[in-house]
């Protein structure tokens, strides 16, 4: 006679309007293969439940249940990730107090991407860690000032409360639930099933410098376009505040509030900015393209670009770049023959 499965613990999925259903499905099926897994890694067989909850008028209710006919015993409830940008995104009040209520019982609750809006409303991020999309970090800082927004991190384990960063990193905290729930054995061997990586820790490698240009203030939108086509020229405060026409306080104060970055760290994202692309698209060196980008000494870039980036020049390249082509050439420097 074939053992029953423990149910270790129900995972309940919230189906918001507008929600990426693509991560509903993703993280069902994550669920399902990793118990069927974790008997071969167990002696004693184990399996995840999942469920899927909609809002219904005044209430959520159930509407899947991978264990039907038995009783509910949400143990997390994450809401996913959402196809339309934050700014589209309705308050949603009913959501909001039944993931509340299920945190009071005891559940650990959660969200993926621009699900962190949803969670969000329930107040209970406030004062605590959390990330969401880098892409939509600013908007829910704005809107909810309170939370220590954590955006560089892909996933935030704070025990009651899980958030994750990307709209893909469905997969990063479905892993790390497994791990919890079933140790590394189940989730090493689901992840190589699915062919993906085990949890990613933080989007610096993925995330992109997105300048503000729509701020209104000409004299500052000026110089922004100065830097980006002079990124490699040296640039101080005097120099930019005279070709905006402004004293030197009042230049760095507007510059500022327009780009939310003070002159200095706006060039060096700039200079990165431009210096991923070279990494990803060509064969220069590391050293040439530090020369191209503006920075005569390259220890100094390569720190700079570890710190914005999130890895070296070199590791970037290895990731994101060109495959390796000897048949190329590589350019002359100053120094060759």
């Amino acid at each position: 006679m074939v053992e029953q499965a423990d149910v270790v613990a129900e995972i309940g999925l919230l189906i918001y309007p507008d929600c990426q259903l693509s991560a509903v499905y993703g993280l069902t099926d994550l669920f399902r293969i990793a118990s069927q897994w974790a008997p071969q890694q167990t002696v004693h067989p184990r399996m995840i439940r999942v469920s899927h909850w909609q809002i219904a008028e005044d209430d959520v209710v159930c509407t899947w249940d991978s264990h039907p006919g038995t009783p509910n015993r949400l143990g997390y409830v994450l809401a996913p990730p959402s196809i339309i940008m934050p700014a589209q995104m309705q308050p949603m009040p009913v959501a909001a107090r039944w993931m509340a209520n299920k945190h009071k019982e005891g559940a650990t609750i959660g969200s993926i991407c621009a699900g962190a809006f949803v969670l969000a409303e329930t107040g209970l991020i406030d004062g605590r860690r959390a990330t969401t999309h880098w892409a939509f970090s600013h908007e829910l800082a704005k809107r909810y000032p309170k939370i220590d927004l954590a955006a560089e991190q892909m996933v935030i384990d704070d025990g009651d409360i899980m958030t994750a960063g990307g709209i893909l990193a469905w997969t990063d905290l479905g892993l790390t639930l497994v791990e919890k729930l079933m140790g590394v054995g189940t989730m090493l061997a689901t992840a190589r099933f699915l062919l993906v990586d085990p949890p990613r820790r933080d989007q610096d490698i993925y995330k992109a410098f997105v300048p503000k240009f729509d701020h209104g203030d000409t004299a500052i939108l000026g110089v922004q376009h100065h830097i980006h086509a002079q990124a490699a020229e040296a640039h101080d405060i005097p120099e930019l505040a005279d070709r905006a026409g402004l004293a030197d306080r009042t230049f760095l104060r507007r510059f500022v509030k327009a780009t939310g970055l003070r002159p200095t760290e706006y060039l060096q994202q700039v200079r990165v900015m431009k210096a991923r692309d070279a990494l990803e698209t060509t064969s220069l060196s590391v050293e040439q393209i530090s020369w191209d980008v503006g920075y005569s000494d390259v220890t100094a870039f390569r720190r700079v670009f570890q710190r914005i980036a999130g890895l070296t020049p070199t590791q970037y390249r290895q990731r994101f770049g060109p495959r390796a082509d000897e048949s190329l050439v590589k350019p002359k420097t100053k120094n060759s023959d």
